[in-house]
């Protein structure tokens, strides 16, 4: 792994990251290292169950692989959020 995959993987987790938790309803109470956390993770599933359902690799976006990155981001922070908030009663 080179320097610019891990800083590509980390930008692309913080932007992945971020959609999802714009796109949660109600506020999130975990910080923005969890949210790109989150979204690294998200983009990794993403990308690993794009492959696996055989969705092709184009050299623009990839809208199909996008979406299920960004719905899997969605329930992390969902995740991550309601177990944070559990934690803390």
């Amino acid at each position: 792994m080179t320097i610019e995959s891990i800083l590509g993987a980390i930008v692309i987790g913080a932007v992945i990251g971020a959609i999802g938790r714009l796109l949660l309803p109600g506020r999130q109470a975990i910080g923005w290292i969890l949210t790109v956390v989150v979204g690294i993770v998200a983009a990794i599933i993403g990308t690993m169950i794009a492959q696996v359902m055989g969705v092709q690799t184009t050299p623009g976006i990839d809208w199909i692989e996008l979406v299920m990155q960004v719905v899997l981001a969605i329930v992390g922070v969902g995740l991550v959020a309601g177990l944070k908030r559990g934690s803390r009663v």
